[in-house]
């Protein structure tokens, strides 16, 4: 796997990587396995494959005349799927044994490897700090399956658990077990002249970096993550 070394501001980087989204077909669904933990990350990946496949969903002609239930859901699932690619870095490197930094070639290959482990190490204590918190909010939030309805703020809960639990384990694979090779990269660079443009002046730049590292969504993370 490929993962990129972004300048976001002139002595501020971010980590990106892109993999293709995880489409499931839901009858080709394994049933729930035992234990509590794994039935709460069998159903986070069951509301991930939703999620995506409402993001893929062109619009339907008839979705203004769908109830507010499902407005308000296809709303959340599409929340959710935007929120996936803000931690897909950190789920992917849990299954890796070697990966690739690509960085802007006016950083040295040690330079690259130490803003890579400050990332991570970053993300780690982010990432622990939240799981506590949301844990407490999740076991608090159990009381309101009681009331009727589907309980909202329980899979809200069941959401960010999972999700940083899996990206605290990302983060501590990629710093202690992940072996890394560093590639450097001219197109990366480029992005560091325009950061201080505005959002409109460095589009036609930023996606032409983008098709160059053949990058899909480069150029939307680029735009919201770049700090003048």
């Amino acid at each position: 796997m490929d993962v990129f070394l972004v300048p976001v501001a002139p002595d501020r980087y971010e980590l990106y990587c892109e993999e293709p989204d995880q489409a499931a077909a839901a009858d080709a669904a394994p049933p729930a396995p035992r234990g509590v933990f794994r039935r709460m990350t069998h159903g986070f990946r069951t509301m991930l494959a939703e999620a995506e496949h409402e993001r893929r969903r062109a619009p339907e002609a008839g979705a203004a005349r769908r109830s507010i239930a499902a407005r308000v859901k296809a709303r959340v699932m599409r929340w959710v799927a935007e929120s996936i690619a803000e931690q897909r870095l950190l789920w992917e490197l849990r299954g890796l044994a070697a990966a690739t930094l690509v960085h802007p070639d006016d950083v040295s290959d040690s330079q690259a490897q130490q803003l890579l482990r400050r990332s991570l190490q970053r993300d780690w204590e982010r990432h622990r700090f939240w799981l506590i918190l949301d844990l407490l909010g999740g076991t608090a939030s159990v009381l309101l399956i009681v009331l009727p309805g589907p309980n909202l703020i329980g899979y809200y809960f069941l959401f960010r658990i999972v999700g940083h639990y899996l990206s605290l384990r990302g983060a501590r694979r990629g710093l202690v077990a992940v072996t890394w090779t560093r590639t450097p990269s001219r197109a990366l660079t480029t992005l560091r002249g325009v950061v201080g443009d505005p959002p409109e002046s460095r589009e036609t730049v930023v996606r032409e970096v983008a098709m160059t590292l053949r990058l899909e969504h480069l150029a939307s993370f680029f735009q919201r993550a770049a700090i003048p």
